[in-house]
């Protein structure tokens, strides 16, 4: 029975895998609530500041913010939101395509790139690649704490402030329900008041004009209200990639922890017959020497 033997060892085995993919996959159905919640808590913030900024970009004031300035600079800007750890199915595999993509159209327009890499998984496709990596930040940790995200993304939004770069793009997972979730590269900078509007029709934001008494004067409250807006939306972008990474992951432990079950049912099977026919060719041999005594 050594056959028989080595089939309950692999029994055993996927067995033990299963009770692990049962465990991940409870782990990230806790995980997942805690940061759908988050992710909802942000979205009144972010969508108060860009209601703000349009109002402000309405009002036409003699101050106008670089970042709302095109620049005719020859470079772009990446932030390629990604997750530190695997096992969360093709999710971070569909945002390495857009960004392979995005990387090749650039290059066919003859306009070179630089990448942030926000996440573990982001950081080594871009290190592949030879993309040019210009600064980073890793181990996040299931909550996002948006005074570890500005630093690395400070360096671009210097570099376009400074008309070195002519746009900035981010490149992360939205969040749409527990079994869907969407790569998606969007425009960071030039901000223009036409495509907040869009952004606030998108999210049923009443369009209303307001007129604004500046304090200390339009210039300061335009330069920190931007700046808060854009590391919101950045905030928002890795808060979403976070709830999209382990509803991923709860889907793919749960996938895994079915398919351990499936294959252990057909080793058990294949133990079932192995053990049959081996009883079956002893009750022949006992069978056939009791007929030659």
């Amino acid at each position: 029975m050594a056959v028989g033997k080595e089939i309950r060892g692999k029994i055993k085995s996927v067995e033990n895998t299963k009770k692990i993919t049962k465990a991940m996959e409870m782990v990230a159905a806790s995980k997942m609530r805690k940061a759908q919640d988050r992710m909802r808590a942000a979205r009144p913030y972010a969508e108060k500041v860009r209601n703000i900024a349009i109002n402000l970009g309405q009002a036409h004031p003699d101050y106008v913010h670089p970042f709302m300035q095109i620049n005719k600079a020859s470079a772009v800007g990446l932030i390629v939101v990604t997750t530190d750890k695997g096992l969360c199915g093709g999710l971070n595999t569909n945002v390495m395509r857009l960004i392979t993509g995005k990387l090749r159209e650039l290059q066919s327009e003859g306009v070179a790139a630089q990448a942030v890499a926000i996440g573990n998984k982001g950081l080594g496709f871009l290190n592949r690649i030879g993309a040019p990596v210009v600064a980073q930040v890793t181990q996040l940790g299931d909550t996002p704490h948006l005074e570890k995200l500005i630093g690395p993304v400070k360096v671009l939004l210097d570099q376009y402030a400074a008309g070195e770069l002519q746009a900035v793009h981010i490149a992360y997972t939205r969040f749409i329900n527990t079994m869907k979730q969407e790569a998606v590269v969007e425009q960071l900078l030039p901000l223009s008041a036409e495509r907040m509007q869009q952004q606030a029709r998108d999210s049923n934001v009443r369009n209303i004009n307001w007129d604004y008494i500046y304090e200390p004067d339009a210039q300061s409250v335009i330069d920190d209200l931007l700046v808060r807006y854009v590391e919101a939306l950045v905030y928002q972008s890795v808060a979403e990639n976070m709830a999209s990474e382990q509803s991923a992951r709860m889907v793919a432990m749960k996938a895994a922890t079915d398919n351990a079950g499936n294959v252990i049912n057909e080793l058990k099977l294949v133990y079932n017959k192995t053990r049959q026919a081996a009883i079956t060719t002893e009750l022949t041999e006992i069978v056939a020497g009791a007929a030659a005594v």
